[in-house]
């Protein structure tokens, strides 16, 4: 069958790296896709949020089947796009309907979905820029770290946590009054912080059965020892070390099955990746945040484990028969580390020429910031690549990766050197 990806990123690499070793794919098309997915599919220059030129490209190719990689086109309501057009409505869309993805599009939202549906979170309440001062005042009532979560999207950087209730104050006020992550902040959750460690759980489901994907973890600091500013991740683990079937018992029954329950009960059409963001505090599992498609870097560590046929996965999602799938997974770890523009997050260049990639053996590179430049990868982005490598276990993986990632060559180039630190 004809497919469409859409995304620009190192997770679309890998989905189409994927997809792309099933025989039911005859052709691979990626919207906008990079320098990687060029050189295994077929760019198209469509923004994933320009519904419209989507539709023409899908009926002029004759596409069976798209796949939505970034949270964007989904909050935007892609699914419900195509199921209410006539030319469209038999092309199935892998992701959640526009009601579905404001688990992710709004923090307030998804609050209200755990706690409606007895799943266990942290406690919390949500301010606007008119209430700014009962936030403040909200914030007095609770013990440092302080947890500040834009509502809206703002590309994985818009969660705060500071240890100084004057600096909180402040950074609230950054938030709600001049809007420090635009419209995304207009409306702000003040969360009670939670002491564990993190794990993320990958569910995919078809609305009603589903598929627990393998756990990950990612690291979002840009700086050693998860110090400095939050990232879009930059390195990932899986599975998780720690994530034994005790604990994975506890999240399936007291958060992926409610979850999915919460979603039929509710009403929601939702066909895709659900992806729980959790905290183990001492043993107990505890959702942290929902996002509706898969995270990156973290699809470049679960995916590859999936040994089974990913577009027949995508096919029973489309025709809720997930239940008749057997999920294979590779009993193998795999470990990724991002390689960045220096400066990332802030102010970096990009048109950076890299190289070494033919020297690189036994690890793949999914490309995330790149294009081609007259014939030559250049840097196109803040996350530039990632490294991708099978292990016994994540310390075998993560040393493969590292010493593939000394081959690879960019002006500026960085990348953390202890991805797994804290699971040693």
């Amino acid at each position: 069958m004809i497919i469409l990806l859409l995304g620009s990123g190192g997770r679309e690499h890998a989905l189409a790296w994927k997809m792309l070793q099933s025989s039911k794919c005859t052709k691979l098309f990626v919207a906008p896709g990079n320098a990687g997915t060029a050189t295994i599919a077929s760019n198209v220059l469509i923004n994933p949020t320009d519904f419209d030129a989507i539709k023409n490209f899908v009926l002029q190719e004759k596409v069976e089947m798209v796949v939505v990689g970034p949270e964007d086109p989904l909050v935007l309501g892609i699914y419900d796009f195509f199921k209410n057009d006539d030319n469209l409505f038999s092309i199935p869309v892998i992701g959640p309907s526009k009601e579905g993805a404001k688990l992710e599009g709004s923090k307030e939202y998804a609050k209200e979905f755990l706690i409606k549906h007895k799943i266990p979170t942290a406690a919390y309440d949500s301010f606007t820029a008119k209430t700014v001062e009962n936030a403040c005042k909200f914030l007095d009532t609770l013990s440092p770290p302080y947890v500040l979560k834009a509502d809206g999207l703002a590309a994985g950087k818009g969660v705060v946590i500071l240890n100084d209730l004057a600096a909180a104050k402040i950074e609230l006020r950054n938030m709600l009054v001049h809007q420090k992550f635009g419209k995304a902040s207009s409306k702000v959750v003040i969360e009670e912080f939670l002491d564990g460690i993190e794990l993320s759980c990958f569910v995919l489901t078809d609305g009603k059965n589903y598929k627990i994907l393998p756990t990950a973890k990612d690291y979002k600091r840009i700086g050693e020892g998860d110090t400095g500013l939050n990232t879009g991740g930059m390195g990932a683990v899986s599975p998780v070390p720690f994530a034994d079937e005790i604990l994975m018992e506890k999240i399936e029954t007291r958060i992926v099955k409610p979850t999915i329950e919460g979603l039929q009960k509710d009403g929601i059409e939702y066909k895709g990746f659900v992806f729980i963001g959790l905290i183990n505090v001492k043993g107990e599992p505890i959702v942290i945040e929902y996002n509706v498609r898969m995270g990156d870097p973290e699809t470049e560590v679960v995916i590859p484990r999936i040994k089974s046929d990913l577009v027949e996965l995508f096919l029973a999602v489309a025709n809720e028969k997930l239940n008749e799938i057997t999920l294979e997974i590779d009993q193998r770890s795999a470990t990724t580390i991002m390689v960045v523009s220096g400066g990332y997050p802030e102010e970096f260049e990009k048109g950076k020429i890299i190289s070494g990639f033919s020297a690189v053996k036994d690890s793949i590179v999914f490309h995330a910031g790149t294009k081609f430049e007259n014939d030559t990868v250049v840097s196109n982005g803040g996350r530039v690549l990632t490294v991708t490598s099978y292990g016994n276990n994540f310390k075998e993986a993560i040393k493969k990766s590292y010493q593939n990632i000394e081959k690879l060559h960019f002006d500026k180039m960085y990348y953390r050197k202890d991805i797994g630190f804290d699971l040693l």
